[in-house]
């Protein structure tokens, strides 16, 4: 039973991380707006997303034995991260564009809001099944 409670949110647990990693590199690109030569990082959430769920990972250390500890899915979502394409770099060579940023940043915000809604409901879905 709790392997299917499992497959159930494993698409909604590997969302949230894939959201959770992408708020904290928006934030460090707004953070890091005024820094000099700073250059601005975002991760294609689908394919992160499609990554984790398959369990791909590209560069990744080859496992030479059933005994080696996997590496987190955190890991997997740090190499997807990629340089965010310039549009109008500052003479200091920093890429941070507030808008792109600002407007990113609300939008992830939105989306772990709605994944946390709907891990909620399906929690209550289980739990009203559980009781009767």
């Amino acid at each position: 039973m709790f392997d299917r409670i499992d497959d159930q949110l494993r698409i909604h647990r590997a969302a949230l991380g894939a959201l959770t990693y992408r708020q904290e590199l928006l934030a460090s690109n707004i953070a890091n707006a005024d820094t000099p030569h700073f250059k601005a990082r975002d991760i294609d959430f689908k394919g992160a997303l499609e990554s984790a769920l398959t369990g791909r990972r590209t560069g990744s250390l080859a496992s030479t034995s059933p005994r080696h500890l996997q590496s987190g899915a955190a890991t997997s979502f740090a190499e997807a991260a990629r340089f965010r394409t310039e549009f109008q770099p500052s003479i200091d060579g920093n890429t941070v564009n507030m808008d792109i940023e600002r407007s990113a940043f609300a939008e992830n915000a939105l989306r772990l809001e709605a994944t946390l809604t709907f891990i909620g409901g399906t929690f209550k879905t289980l739990q009203l099944a559980m009781s009767q």
